[in-house]
């Protein structure tokens, strides 16, 4: 098994793994971050350069280092390599660069978007971002579409982190949309007006990085640090029916598929668990959804003192988080 070193920690790993799951397998601070790249969905990484790493040594039988940064979820690892992302000045400098090109047409309406609290690009420009862009022209911008009854795209938005295409290829019988054009005009669109309707294209709102593919039902009702993310199940004939249902009392607010650390979702979810069943009584309810402390969603989080039984969400005894609480003191 080949044995890499990423700032400093080392680890074995099989045959074929890249540095970026090299580096998840070690966890903490050295993940590169990601933007395009989803483990679950075939062919994804390799388009928004946010994962790049310098390697410092190829291997042991060739320690030339590469000399340019490199994508780590598209190059695999080799016997002996050393890594280095959080610990090279050059390459914080290189990603700085890249999240810049990323900003250039995002235009500044956090206040406003629906994935605010959950937008990565927000922890890049916070991390890389500069105070004020360098860009001179005028941006791109797009008119806000409904590329399907329960989805709003806006492309003014969009990273062309190709995330959704990859659902649309994978999950779905037939794909109605793609990314038409190319270069600096290419854009997120159905053909020929055609709708995305198909029994899992709500996944594609998932897994979009960004706040360009929101849900129409969810839009503007609620910052998500407002509404209170727990896991659920349900009997389902097209998925596993698991997911997080985000309430306000006993109101569901939405429904999404479950994530891990990685904010990649677990398991895919149809939509008529995502869209048609807003009731907590159609739901078995087993309780609060791990969110980490770091997030924003977590102010509002809680953890349980006994179980929580469903349709009975008022009559059950919740505290603040503990750690939380520690951490303020």
């Amino acid at each position: 098994m080949p044995k890499v070193t990423i700032d400093g920690h080392s680890i074995e790993v099989p045959e074929g793994t890249t540095i970026l799951q090299a580096a998840r397998m070690i966890g903490g601070n050295i993940v590169p971050p990601v933007m395009c790249y989803y483990s679950t969905l075939k062919t994804s990484g390799g388009y928004c350069r946010t994962c790049i790493v310098k390697v410092s040594k190829g291997s042991d039988k060739d320690p030339r280092p590469i000399p340019k940064p490199v994508a780590s979820c598209r190059t695999a690892v080799m016997d002996g390599m050393e890594v280095q992302n959080i610990t090279s000045p050059e390459l914080l400098k290189a990603r700085a660069g890249v999240v810049e090109f990323l900003l250039i047409n995002h235009p500044l309406d956090c206040p406003i978007c629906d994935q605010a609290g959950e937008c990565y690009l927000q922890d890049l420009s916070y991390e890389h971002g500069l105070a004020k862009t360098r860009f001179e022209f005028q941006r791109r911008t797009f008119t806000k579409i409904d590329i399907g009854d329960k989805i709003k795209l806006h492309m003014t938005r969009c990273i062309l982190c190709y995330r959704c295409v990859k659902v649309a290829d994978q999950l779905t019988p037939q794909r109605v949309h793609g990314v038409l054009f190319r270069g600096g005009v290419s854009e997120i669109s159905t053909y020929i007006q055609k709708a995305v309707d198909n029994d899992f294209s709500g996944n594609m709102i998932d897994v979009c990085p960004v706040g360009a593919l929101t849900d129409r039902t969810f839009r503007f009702k609620s910052r998500v640090w407002n509404v209170n993310p727990v896991d659920a199940h349900r009997d389902c004939s097209k998925c596993k029916g698991k997911v997080a249902l985000w309430l306000k009392g006993e109101e569901v607010y939405r429904v999404t598929g479950r994530r891990d650390a990685y904010d990649e979702v677990i398991d895919w979810i149809c939509n008529e668990c995502r869209f048609d069943k807003k009731k907590t009584s159609d739901w078995v309810i087993e309780g609060p959804s791990n969110i980490s402390r770091h997030s924003v969603i977590s102010q509002n989080h809680y953890t349980l003192k006994e179980p929580r039984h469903k349709p009975l969400l008022n009559a059950v005894k919740v505290v603040p988080d503990q750690n939380l609480i520690n951490e303020k003191k």
